[in-house]
């Protein structure tokens, strides 16, 4: 990891069913604000335009809800990462919803555009969907079928109109043309939250899942290195932890999709930690705190903070 941390902050949440994780960043900020951490004081830090005002338009029968505005946003943090990452810097990547994430692999991919990418998914949900086969038309479930370019038409249940085609084509391009990442050279942790057309894509593409269950079974440093080694051949890592990958029960409902039986705020410490010990992560991202959801006060946001505050060092 660079020593160099710039901050990107993406308020974004209109790829989300739900609004409020586009507060996600300042429930964090207030996270550290009330532990006198100056974090947010060590690294500079660069806010992403954002679109927020689509939320008003109101569109239904859709299988990709507000695309066009996401594609354009997508876009936007792309545009920042790469020039992030050829000035020099690790972009620390705070967003609002999950969709965010397809700019930020499309950022590195433009960045790095000869060299192989490996993705850590850290998330309860695999976000394998397409407009063809997405059960709401939100679009944070289909960042990684885009970075993958996979349409998965064999399970297709959807007919998108003309337009909702051609944004999600435009999805598939961002940053450079084409796919940005291998299926082999994607692993989730913690995914236990999916559809049928996502669990035949995972089958189909073999890709690696290490649950929850698993890695408590055979302990998290085993998993990890079984883990780095299947990214061997990658050049570069990007880790993306949606903090919906924590268990709801234990730690807070302040997330937009919360799912039980997750990890403990650790547990992503020591997967992160060993990732960044390889030397080839480039890029983290924090997504999907909502601030409004929580039942326990700033929960949520706290426990982000404390995940990375304890991986992000100066």
């Amino acid at each position: 990891m660079s020593n160099k941390v710039r901050i990107v902050k993406n308020r974004s949440d209109i790829g989300a069913g739900t609004r409020g994780s586009d507060l996600g960043i300042d429930a964090i900020e207030i996270a550290a604000i009330n532990q006198n951490n100056d974090f947010f004081n060590r690294y500079e830090a660069i806010d992403v335009e954002t679109h927020n005002e689509t939320i008003y338009n109101m569109v239904k029968n859709s299988f990709g809800k507000r695309m066009g505005h996401v594609l354009t946003q997508c876009n936007r943090v792309s545009e920042v990462v790469k020039d992030t990452l050829e000035a020099g810097y690790f972009p620390l990547i705070m967003a609002g919803d999950h969709s965010s994430a397809l700019g930020s692999i499309s950022g590195i991919k433009a960045a790095y555009p000869e060299k192989r990418l490996g993705a850590i998914w850290i998330d309860a949900h695999a976000d394998l969907h397409s407009p063809y086969t997405t059960p709401s038309g939100n679009v944070h479930g289909m960042p990684l079928a885009a970075a993958l370019a996979l349409d998965n038409k064999d399970f297709q249940v959807n007919t998108p109109s003309a337009i909702t085609v051609k944004d999600w084509e435009g999805m598939k391009n961002i940053g450079v043309k084409g796919a940005k990442i291998q299926a082999s050279d994607l692993i989730f942790f913690g995914v236990r939250d999916t559809e049928l057309p996502e669990d035949k894509l995972m089958e189909d593409h073999k890709i690696r899942n290490f649950t929850v269950e698993e890695m408590r079974f055979k302990g998290i440093d085993s998993c990890m290195k079984m883990a780095i080694q299947q990214l061997e051949a990658c050049d570069i890592i990007y880790i993306s932890f949606d903090v919906d990958s924590l268990d709801c029960d234990m730690i807070s409902y302040g997330t937009g999709t919360p799912v039980a039986k997750g990890f403990d705020q650790y547990e992503v410490i020591q997967i992160i930690k060993a990732l960044l010990a390889t030397q080839k992560v480039v890029s983290l991202e924090c997504v999907e705190v909502n601030p409004l959801l929580d039942t326990k006060g700033n929960k949520m946001a706290e426990t982000a903070f404390e995940v990375l505050d304890a991986v992000i060092k100066s």
